[in-house]
């Protein structure tokens, strides 16, 4: 394989985590007499640019039903709306603005955008959640975004001043193309958002469970700076925050037309990142056996759970819990269901694992001894949501980075 963004020969590994099917492909009743394609989940880094990124295989993460909606999640929507309320601050954004944003999944942040009457578009390929955001009043696009839809886009006279790219550049496997996008459809002072959990991060805190097929790529500012530097983009600021266990937001601009200072912040990260070695196969290595151990411990604490005939469901079918449950090899004898609160998800089945989902009612009805939370960056609004599991005694886990039985 070569790399996706220089396209250099792949020979360093930063982990293997077995084989898994695509972590949203949720499996329906009938499906599950079908056989199910798993690929291999493999993480390389390429030596001479330093992308970190999945193993290539030809397959599909976001077909029409596509089921993960992200107004599901209130702390995603506060964090949403902040950022909007920021920008409009910054950039001064108004009516005579025009933001878009990429893969704008059910409109949980273009609708404070259209709140403030500010003219929005979104770009959304999945069916499913493109539906929702229509549903919002929200215009939507529903194609995959890269610089052929960008300039269509703009010789229909749609420019950005604004364009919102939250958790999206990791996931497209081509990252030069759709970077590229971003330089034809901002205003010549257009400016442009990133945000994508930091590779740094996910090393540091073992977050292993955050790589699954939907994930191309894993990435640090040393990176990104340099594949929108060769997309027509320049970074001008970055900022850290504590969203999906700790991601960046870059800022951008056109690299021909752009002229606001690049903030110290750039040069800081970047002397962070070189003095940690991101740029040094060193620098990825033994994190195959932090997520060993991670793995070796859910197991076994399921099987001694199991053993004292206690029930563990868990909550979030997330694919954070579809990356855990395929690499430890878990079934539906160790995990009886997985509730989540999204209808899409309810009455199918998690892939690989075939774990039921259903709703959030069948923890109280069944009131199982532990509750796992697989996306444990929302552990603070899950626990507080799920804190009536005291009631008969029960205790809520998180597996990663290490096993806590939190209550």
């Amino acid at each position: 394989m070569n790399c996706r963004h220089c396209a250099a020969p792949l020979t360093l590994q930063l982990v293997d985590l077995g084989s898994a099917p695509p972590s949203n492909s949720y499996l329906t009743a009938d499906s599950l007499n079908a056989p199910e394609k798993c690929f291999p989940l493999r993480v390389l880094v390429c030596e001479h640019c330093w992308l970190a990124q999945t193993e290539d295989y030809a397959h599909e993460p976001f077909g029409a039903e596509y089921a993960y909606f992200s107004a599901f999640s209130s702390s995603w929507l506060a964090h949403a709306k902040a950022y909007v309320d920021e920008m409009v601050r910054r950039f001064g954004l108004s009516a005579g603005s025009h933001v878009v944003e990429v893969a704008a999944n059910d409109g949980y942040l273009l609708q404070y955008v259209k709140e403030r009457g500010i003219p929005c578009t979104g770009i959304e390929p999945t069916a499913s959640t493109a539906a929702a955001a229509r549903a919002r009043g929200i215009p939507i696009v529903e194609e995959f975004f890269g610089k052929r839809l960008a300039n269509e886009m703009q010789a229909r006279g749609v420019t950005a001043d604004l364009m919102v790219a939250n958790n999206v550049l990791a996931h497209v496997p081509d990252i030069n193309d759709f970077v590229a996008g971003f330089a034809a459809l901002l205003k010549p002072e257009g400016v442009a958002t990133f945000e994508f959990p930091h590779l740094v991060r996910l090393i540091e805190e073992n977050q292993f469970d955050t790589i699954y097929h939907e994930h191309y790529s894993y990435l640090t500012l040393t990176v990104v700076r340099r594949i929108l530097s060769a997309g027509g983009l320049s970074v001008f600021d970055v900022e850290q925050l504590p969203t999906h266990g700790g991601s960046l937001r870059v800022f951008a601009q056109r690299g021909d037309t752009g002229k606001r200072a690049e903030s110290p912040r750039v040069d800081e990260m970047l002397q962070r990142e070189s003095t940690l070695g991101v740029t040094s196969a060193a620098y990825y290595s033994g994190f195959q056996a932090k997520a060993e151990k991670v793995r070796d411990d859910f197991i076994a604490f399921l099987l001694r759970a199991n053993g004292e005939g206690a029930t563990v469901a868990a909550y979030g079918a997330a694919a954070k819990g579809n990356t855990l449950m395929n690499y430890a090899g878990v079934r539906a004898d160790l995990i009886a269901f997985v509730a989540d609160r999204n209808p899409a998800k309810q009455g199918k089945f998690m892939p690989g694992s075939r774990v039921p989902i259903v709703g959030e009612e069948h923890i109280r009805q069944e009131k199982p001894k532990y509750v796992v939370l697989f996306p444990w960056n929302l552990r603070n609004e899950l626990t507080k949501q799920l804190e009536y599991v005291r009631s008969w005694g029960g205790h809520l886990v998180v597996a990663v980075p290490r096993l806590e039985i939190l209550s």
